[in-house]
């Protein structure tokens, strides 16, 4: 019965490539769209997940990381003094617009203390953390390089209408739906949130025409000197988490309550607690989880639809092959398995290069796109479970056929 097997699927060659070609499709773009999802929905959480700190401490009108309402400083210093606390740093977020080479580019602004332990964006040298501290200078993520026309440290652009200076590059920090990520100093951050968008015009009367140059399109270093440098932080001014470390031994869920109560208006999350409200906001309340399971529901429909066909039209080409081995006894079974072993080759042979080629995509997303195609060995091994059942399922139909095989065909011209 194997040999039959192998002999029927091998028989037509290219219509057995056809078939592992349609199984491909259907396995890549499964797992693609398996995987940019759960790349996504990490993507959310990358710097919560990287964080040193045990709980964060945010505005009560929280809707997910990036949106939230800030507070004044003055809270992370009535943080720092409330029992069971080890450690608090503050955490502000903003947006902005980068402007290089005649082009903008909006942004997130991510201020942190360099001098902390409890934020980092991605591994960054405690040299960069040290240039991190001069006056307007930032990191980006190496995938927005690009995006922010900057070929190596020591680039200079503008965040609004202050200086901004390269000092490094991080990795696996951007998230795949925000704006591009600029990572600062808290002072740094503070002034480029708080600059505002005024643009300064010099304009000269020509022949009859006007030409204005935004103050944007001098060249960096012609204006650096007349910028002071930011003013360290106020008690009134406004930043987005309070990071908390929590004494040795202490009860998570405790503190928390301590701290909403201590600070009223704010709302305390533990580091996975903060990951699943962003994950869930992402996946469940937008349409994006929604779109990219309809594509993965296309992939396996297109498969089936395909192996369904070869299979029957296998079936139909040997219904005399079938029909002499009732005659000779076969059970029906016996010719189920010969169908169902043929899906199980299908599946098999058309999952591992479909695999392979899914893993290669990602890989060149990441490097060259910073889109991470998250592909878990969980996941690889529920994409082939569908696989099976995609081709199993698909063989039914083939089964269908066959039940209502003659014996008696053997014996008519």
């Amino acid at each position: 019965m194997v040999s039959l097997a192998r002999k029927n699927l091998l028989k037509d060659l290219p219509r057995f490539l056809v078939a592992q070609a349609g199984i491909m499709f259907a396995v890549s773009l499964v797992t693609i769209q398996t995987g940019i999802l759960k790349g996504f929905t990490r993507s959310t959480t990358l710097l919560i997940d990287s964080s040193a700190a045990d709980i964060w401490v945010t505005s009560e009108n929280i809707v997910n990381f990036e949106l939230t309402e800030p507070f004044p400083y003055v809270q992370v210093q009535r943080a720092q003094t409330i029992a069971g606390v080890a450690r608090a740093e503050a955490l502000s977020i903003g947006s902005g617009r980068w402007y290089s080479d005649g082009k903008l580019t909006t942004l997130r602004v991510f201020g942190f203390d360099p001098d902390g332990e409890l934020f980092r964006p991605g591994q960054v040298s405690s040299q960069t953390l040290k240039a991190l501290k001069l006056p307007y200078s930032v990191l980006i993520d190496r995938t927005n390089m690009r995006s922010f026309r900057i070929e190596s440290a020591g680039d200079t652009a503008r965040i609004r209408q202050l200086p901004a200076t390269v000092v490094g590059f991080t990795s696996d920090t951007q998230s795949l739906v925000s704006s591009k990520f600029v990572f600062a100093s808290l002072i740094n951050a503070g002034a480029y949130i708080n600059s505002g968008f005024s643009a300064e015009l010099t304009c000269q009367l020509g022949s009859g025409d006007i030409t204005c140059v935004n103050v944007y399109e001098k060249d960096a270093s012609e204006t650096n000197a007349n910028i002071p440098a930011p003013e360290p932080l106020g008690s009134d001014d406004p930043v987005t988490y309070i990071l908390v470390k929590a004494a040795p031994g202490e009860n998570l869920q405790d503190l928390k309550r301590r701290i909403e109560t201590s600070l009223p208006g704010t709302k305390a999350f533990t580091k996975n607690e903060l990951i699943n409200v962003t994950q869930a906001y992402w996946q469940n309340r937008t349409g994006i989880g929604f779109i990219l399971g309809l594509g993965a529901i296309v992939g396996v429909l297109v498969g089936m639809v395909v192996v369904a066909q070869i299979l029957y039209t296998s079936v139909s080409e040997n219904l005399r092959e079938f029909g002499t081995l009732k005659a000779m006894g076969a059970s029906d079974w016996d010719i189920y398995s010969v169908i169902l072993e043929q899906s199980l080759w299908m599946a098999v042979l058309g999952y591992i290069p479909g695999l392979l080629l899914c893993w290669g995509v990602g890989t060149w997303t990441a490097a060259s796109q910073g889109i991470v195609v998250l592909i878990t060995p969980v996941s690889a091994v529920g994409v082939f479970g569908i696989t099976v059942v995609m081709c199993v399922g698909s063989a039914v139909f083939a089964i269908q056929k066959v039940t209502r095989v003659d014996p008696g065909i053997v014996f008519k011209a």
